[in-house]
């Protein structure tokens, strides 16, 4: 019961931190701030701690669904251990949890770091203004992209905790 409902709050913590800097505060601060070099820097920095929570509340996840695997374990050797994940259950719970964190990974380590040195050569007029215009619109698609796909396997994971 209460690594259930510690899953359910893990879950919680992910989605909403990707819902929140993805679709409520970076939009807000473009559409509020007039200086977007500036509201990009920042949303940079929001997406950069998102990132390392989202790191963190995967692993959390893991480690709590490695633990309902050996309450499996033990429920079958007829040791009562109370309700724990059944193991195809566990198994989707691993694979979204796997793919979320493929993702912030990608993003993070790899996409990221190129958008940065983009944001970086552009200098104080902003890479939109830059002749890496085209490249920087192309890996923040992709980087959306993945994001996209993050938030909705969140909803998933958030949605199937019991």
């Amino acid at each position: 019961m209460l690594q259930a409902r510690l899953r359910l709050l893990v879950a919680a913590i992910w989605a909403g931190s990707l819902w929140t800097v993805g679709y409520l505060a970076a939009p807000t601060l473009f559409a509020t701030l007039s200086d977007r070099v500036l509201a990009g820097t920042i949303a940079a920095s929001l997406f950069n701690v998102q990132a390392w929570l989202s790191l963190g509340c995967g692993a959390a996840m893991l480690v709590l669904l490695a633990v309902a695997g050996a309450g499996n374990r033990t429920a079958s050797a007829g040791v009562n251990v109370g309700p724990v994940a059944a193991p195809r259950a566990r198994r989707t719970g691993l694979l979204i949890v796997a793919a979320m964190l493929l993702g912030t990974l990608v993003v993070h380590f790899g996409v990221q770091p190129l958008m940065a040195e983009l944001r970086a050569a552009a200098g104080p007029a902003g890479v939109m203004e830059s002749a890496a215009k085209s490249r920087f619109g192309m890996l923040h698609g992709v980087s959306s992209g993945i994001y996209l796909i993050q938030s909705l396997l969140a909803g998933w994971l958030l949605l199937r905790q019991q």
